[in-house]
């Protein structure tokens, strides 16, 4: 399956192992009405086997120690930088991926790690309903990643939980589980992935005011500026509130009567301590 064009001289169908359409610059053919979302730096490994709940004869495993992610609307692709005949690409769609986290070790990159249910007919055996897939990157953007995917899939399940309501029950090449159609998905307060040379990961998103959606889906409310007739001032003293201090222009209470008993005590102890003065002065 592939076709000829000016700007892509050959695509390749990797339908057997992923349904991943390649083009010959490395990248992917997005599907209609595709928006990637995010793209990780070029070292992101990969790690794609059986769970621990499955017997060993059973055993299915996947392993690329280099390769891009990429983060769509409406899947998760995986694409090594040196291709293999046994794995070319790897995608799952965003509501077959559960149990979801990012780990920390105490040594090494940060990892994402998560549990994928393969389609039928995607090329991996269906004896294997659930793998165990690991990513680690290298260069950073695991959080970034996971932010990211976390409200995707809570967008796209709240979509899904509103249609199977409505009684949809429809399946298309545009529409996906319970005949939600993927690219009228409100999208608004998800980054768009802008391409640059280094593989630079986009930034989460500023936060934005809540948005009421017939989809539903999460929201994220910004923080409300404080406004100034609402905010209430600095509690102060009458002094810083007056501007400046002016003292009071009449006695405090009493004032007198402490002064008369000040001066009449002055003069009672000069007389104990010159009783003759006043004599001495009257014979002169």
């Amino acid at each position: 399956m592939g076709f000829r064009s000016e700007k892509m001289k050959k695509i390749k169908s990797n339908r057997k192992s992923s349904w991943v359409m390649l083009a010959e610059n490395g990248g992917y053919t997005p599907l209609p009405g595709e928006q990637t979302l995010y793209q990780s730096p070029p070292r992101t490994t990969l790690s794609l086997q059986t769970t621990n709940r499955q017997h060993q004869s059973e055993s299915y495993s996947q392993q690329c120690k280099s390769g891009v992610v990429f983060l769509t609307n409406r899947r998760m692709i995986y694409l090594p930088v040196n291709p293999t005949p046994q794995l070319q690409s790897f995608a799952v769609p965003i509501l077959n991926v559960t149990d979801s986290r990012v780990t920390a070790p105490w040594f090494g990159a940060n990892k994402w790690e998560a549990i994928v249910q393969p389609v039928q007919g995607g090329g991996i055996p269906p004896q294997h309903a659930e793998l165990d897939l690991v990513m680690e990157f290298k260069e950073g953007g695991a959080f970034d990643f996971a932010s990211i995917f976390e409200r995707l899939k809570e967008r796209l399940r709240q979509a899904v939980d509103v249609a199977r309501e409505s009684g949809g029950d429809v399946v298309d090449a545009s529409r996906g589980v319970g005949g939600v159609n993927m690219n009228n998905v409100h999208l608004e307060d998800l980054p768009a992935y802008e391409e640059s040379r280094q593989h630079a990961r986009v930034p989460d998103p500023l936060p934005s005011p809540p948005i009421d959606s017939p989809m539903g889906g999460p929201v994220i409310a910004a923080s409300e500026p404080t406004s100034p007739r609402t905010s209430s001032p600095p509690l102060s003293s009458p002094r810083t509130q007056s501007g400046h201090f002016e003292p009071p222009s009449d006695p405090p209470p009493g004032y007198e009567e402490v002064q008369r008993g000040s001066i009449a005590d002055a003069l009672e102890r000069q007389v104990r301590e010159n009783p003759w003065q006043d004599g001495e002065e009257g014979k002169r």
